[in-house]
């Protein structure tokens, strides 16, 4: 399991908490700001009943702090990263791509963040005509910089 030092902590602590509950859920590939830290809690799974029986979560600066809370709280899921996403590539079918030049905001798995935060190249190399066989890669800051 990766540590807790390895994920990026909240680009503005002051507004962690502020985000609205509902966001998108995973996808885009490259991030470029995290926001918070999110731990959900249900009720159902014996967390404590705070909302009157809904879902609720607890947000944090770090994944260290969202990580420790999730680990001393009864039904808590584990930690997940709110992200910025300034412009994105979506995936409507298998290896299918499109970029898409519009902000949103989205929730997803912290181990996502190992990912090289998105640079000005990123996307315009992912959609290179030279661009590795696994484009992918330049992703996952494995494949050579240009």
């Amino acid at each position: 399991m990766t540590t807790p030092q390895t994920y990026p902590d909240a680009d503005d602590p002051a507004r962690v908490g502020t985000y609205p509950a509902l966001a998108k859920s995973g996808g885009g590939l490259v991030w470029d700001a995290v926001l918070e830290y999110r731990v959900w809690c249900y009720p159902e799974h014996g967390a404590k009943d705070l909302e009157h029986g809904n879902d609720y979560y607890r947000a944090f600066a770090s994944y260290a702090e969202a990580l420790s809370f999730f680990e001393k709280t009864i039904g808590a899921e584990t930690p997940l990263a709110l992200i910025l996403q300034k412009e994105y590539i979506r995936e409507p079918k298998p290896g299918q791509y499109v970029h898409v030049k519009e902000e949103r905001v989205t929730e997803w798995r912290v181990e996502f963040l190992t990912r090289p935060r998105r640079t000005e190249r990123t996307i315009p190399d992912f959609f290179a005509p030279d661009a590795p066989s696994n484009r992918v890669d330049i992703l996952r800051g494995l494949a050579p910089r240009r």
